[in-house]
């Protein structure tokens, strides 16, 4: 293969590959763009559509966590988001569980929670995270076919904090209303500006504005929620933290001709390869192993490839070498492709001996394709193996178990409106800095220098191979923070992938990351003034 060739197809890559971070189950014929979201040729009367008239039907429930019984109020609904002139242009769908708490205690803080794609609808995090229900799935298998099993998730954050699923525009049951359009929320930034909309206007209805507040984004929900803290304290809605979970923050550094994405994949390479048992002298445990695999990716490695195609060959080979010592494939086949290796070659290269691919999602699940010998796998395992289960554990729980009534379907994606070309991938971020790929990583470091008491949790499954660990402490290790707020961000790792929480055993060690974490970010919180 060429190197024009094979920078066209890493472009391709590198930048459609974030965007589809969230498992693509199969969609429903996507509407034409028009400003009821009605294909062509249907009569209104023959379509759902949905209305600016704000929904709410709560209902009851409890779930045990820590050994202690928390009685909730579960709200499906919808908030109406209306522009600068007042005209309603969204119906933003959410699910918000509100723990009960004694009269006259201090506000409970707010978790808004959203996952990517973009065209990802909340489904994934809503189902297995930090809710009080959670959908049961053997991993790393394909999961057998219905009945699911949805249970109580003891392993909840509503014991520290209420939590509010919002569907992103266009995904779930939220939709465009009025004269809008779905282009019209098909961009970075125009994604941003409906959910900070939308949750200003939760925080009206929902009486929440003393309340501590919180986001919680994974996958393209990291770059929005990084870009989105930013937006809301310009409008000024003070946030206490941030959790970023499977993070990609900047898309910049994906393009071809920058070989820091080779450098990102690389430890993620390296845990796979561990993790298959692919490696000629396999370390008995995966850390400290990726430490050192982190420090030769940033000293050695990047060395070799600044040089380009001024590198000796006697180096060449010494790198190569080292490489497969890391990687588990072969030094020939590393020479071949320059020392560079793209994720869906090495996905297919591991285990070609196995006629078995390893998952993009999480690189523990193995894939068998029809044809061995092809460069690329022809799906992801890991997407596969959940999204059934997620999908008909949504549909059951949120129109069976809670009742919602509606005549709109529950979108678990939205890809082929939202997704690829699509998108508006420019941003503008602080100070007008135009950008034609996101970097909200800049939005984020501006929000912790104007507010030094915002704090950062950044969650990472080591076998996430859609947005890799090392590209996480790229990105948030080059925010340019002053020494004394960099103790603002933490890190934490998982042996999981992309949705840490589908292992089990994981779910303890998260939850308890996530307690240590909201704690801490809402004990800074100074107490509420009172009226003299």
């Amino acid at each position: 293969m060429t190197r024009t060739r094979l920078a066209a197809l890493t472009l391709a890559a590198l930048i459609a590959g974030p965007l589809a971070a969230q498992p693509r189950p199969e969609a429903p014929p996507a509407p034409k763009d028009k400003a009821d979201d009605r294909p062509t040729g249907v009569e209104e009367s023959d379509y759902a559509v949905a209305t600016a008239v704000e929904d709410a039907q709560p209902k009851r429930g409890s779930v045990v966590i820590g050994g202690r019984t928390i009685g909730y109020t579960v709200t499906p609904g919808t908030v109406t988001i209306r522009n600068d002139d007042g005209d309603p242009i969204a119906s933003m769908f959410y699910v918000a569980y509100v723990a009960d708490r004694p009269k006259g205690a201090r506000p409970r803080p707010v978790t808004f929670t959203f996952n990517g794609g973009p065209g990802s609808s909340s489904m994934w995090l809503h189902m297995g995270s930090i809710g009080p229900v959670q959908v049961q799935t053997p991993e790393p298998t394909s999961t057998a076919p219905a009945p699911y099993r949805i249970a109580p998730n003891r392993f909840s954050m509503l014991d520290k904090t209420d939590i509010v699923f919002m569907d992103a525009i266009g995904t779930g049951l939220s939709r465009p209303i009025g004269k809008a359009k779905l282009k019209d929320f098909a961009g970075v930034d125009k994604d941003i500006d409906a959910y900070a909309r939308g949750i200003m206007r939760y925080l009206t209805i929902a009486n929440r504005w003393d309340s501590p507040k919180f986001l919680f984004g994974e996958s393209y929900g990291t770059l929005r929620g990084a870009g989105l803290v930013y937006a809301l304290q310009q409008r000024g809605v003070q946030m206490n933290g941030v959790v970023l979970l499977s993070s990609i923050l900047n898309y910049g550094v994906r393009q071809p001709g920058f070989d820091q994405i080779h450098i990102t994949y690389l430890p993620s390479f390296a845990a796979t390869a561990w993790y298959h048992n692919r490696l000629p002298n396999r370390p008995p445990a995966l850390e400290p192993f990726l430490a050192e695999v982190r420090q030769w990716a940033i000293g050695p490695y990047a060395n070799a490839l600044a040089k380009g195609d001024a590198l000796p060959d006697a180096e060449r080979d010494v790198i190569a070498k080292q490489l497969s010592a890391y990687t588990g494939l072969s030094p020939d086949y590393l020479a071949k492709v320059d020392l560079r290796v793209d994720l869906a070659r090495f996905r297919k290269e591991l285990l070609r001996d196995q006629r078995r691919t390893v998952g993009r999602l999480d690189s523990r699940f193995v894939g068998i394709d029809v044809d061995p010998a092809g460069e690329d796998p022809e799906y992801d395992a890991t997407d596969t193996a959940l999204s059934g289960p997620y999908i008909g554990a949504l549909n059951t729980y949120l129109f069976g178990t809670l009742g919602y009534r509606t005549k709109l379907q529950y979108r678990p994606n939205f890809y082929a409106e939202l997704g690829g070309g699509n998108w508006d991938q420019g941003h503008s971020g602080p100070g007008g800095r135009k950008m034609a790929l996101a970097d909200t990583a800049l939005d984020l470091s501006a929000a912790m220098r104007q507010n030094p008491y915002l704090k950062v949790l950044s969650l990472n499954g080591y076998y996430d191979m859609a947005t890799p660990f090392f590209g996480a402490e790229y990105d948030l290790g080059h925010m340019q923070l002053d020494k004394s707020l960099r103790g603002n961000v933490t890190f934490r790792y998982y042996e999981s992938g992309h949705m840490v929480y589908v292992k089990p055993a994981v779910m303890p060690l998260f939850k308890r990351d996530l307690d240590t974490f909201y704690d801490g970010a809402t004990a800074a919180t100074p107490p509420p003034a009172t009226a003299e």
